[in-house]
């Protein structure tokens, strides 16, 4: 199996990279027990990517995944912020804010030439991609340090597209997943399904290896991926309440309750499609908003409402990210949940 033996881990078990859910000390305690850790990069600057690399190092010498996302900075439109700034402000009005003091910035970086030359001094194992695969000459350095190069596909003409474009495996990221949508080829929410109804299709349309995603969480969740056509699976959610997580004690608490069982895709925090747990925010204003503009501009607006809730004991404007099955969200070491998962192997 190319995960297993090409990587040299001991279970085809990935850990879904989760920019601001985590950092070096998830990924290490993933890679320590067998499987392989994630260290998501989108939204770290290329020092303190460096910085997490080298914790990373000192503790293991297990291979390792590196993630990125690959969007395209929109172009600055004065009339969306606009807009989106008026569907906002009633909420920082009653939160005594100033939202003509909201600065400007992105948050998410996407993998571009000076990320390459931080990142390849370290020359990772794996190094995977959000939103498809960078222009073909980065891809090529990545590719020369022997990196095996993983992307998520949500249908089967991205799987194939990924295919085509030089992906050594691809995540089928099913419509259960928290956190962004990887989809690039299409906008079109209706063109997304379930993991378990998507892999078979991407089974029979390409020939690499497939790594599920989405709404496995247990030994019975692996054990069916595989049974589908997996060649291994990728988890999130379920480590979400580890202790080596870095989520906030809000997140925490929402997991454990039965908020959790009710997720939804919503654009606004960022300007794209990723699934989370329902909050104020997104029911009063409807989880999918034309007002949000274009990824990831929507974030910096609605970073203070989420720091002033915050501090006041409230998610009501946190990315509470999850998938649809937070069932196995528990308070335990990450050594357990792979124990638990490799049950399923």
């Amino acid at each position: 199996m190319i995960l297993t033996g090409r990587l040299g881990i001991e279970f085809p078990i990935l850990q879904a990279p989760m920019a601001g859910a985590q950092g070096s000390e998830l990924a290490i305690a993933v890679a320590i027990a067998g499987g392989l850790g994630a260290l998501p990069c989108a939204m770290l600057s290329p020092d303190a990517m460096a910085e997490e690399l080298t914790a990373i190092r000192r503790a293991t010498s297990a291979p390792i995944n590196v993630n990125f996302f690959t969007h395209v900075p929109p172009e600055p439109d004065a009339a969306a912020m606009a807009r989106w700034h008026a569907a906002l402000a009633p909420w920082y009005a009653e939160f005594d804010l100033d939202i003509g003091a909201v600065p400007d910035g992105t948050g998410r970086r996407p993998f571009d030439a000076s990320t390459c030359d931080a990142l390849e001094p370290f020359r990772p194992e794996v190094v995977s991609f959000h939103f498809g695969l960078p222009e073909a000459a980065l891809l090529e350095r990545v590719k020369s340090w022997g990196a095996l190069v993983l992307s998520s596909a949500t249908t089967v003409a991205e799987a194939q597209w990924l295919e085509a474009h030089g992906a050594d495996a691809v995540i089928v990221q099913g419509l259960e997943a928290g956190g962004h949508r990887g989809m690039f080829l299409t906008d079109e929410l209706t063109s997304q399904v379930g993991t378990f109804a998507l892999l078979p299709q991407v089974r029979e349309a390409v020939h690499l290896p497939l790594i599920a995603a989405g709404g496995i969480v247990d030994a019975r969740g692996v054990a069916a991926a595989l049974a589908l056509g997996a060649d291994g699976v990728q988890v999130g959610t379920a480590f979400l309440c580890c202790p080596e997580s870095t989520i906030s004690t809000i997140h925490r608490r929402a997991l454990m309750s039965e908020a959790a069982r009710h997720t939804a895709l919503t654009n606004l925090y960022s300007g794209r499609p990723a699934r989370g747990i329902l909050t104020r925010l997104m029911h009063e204003l409807g989880p999918m908003s034309e007002d949000a503009p274009a990824f990831p501009l929507a974030t910096a607006a609605i970073a203070p409402l989420r720091s002033a809730a915050e501090a006041r004991g409230l998610g009501d404007f946190s990315p509470l990210w999850a998938g649809q099955n937070a069932s196995r969200c528990r308070e335990v070491p990450v050594a357990e949940v792979m124990a638990e998962l490799a049950e399923g192997l």
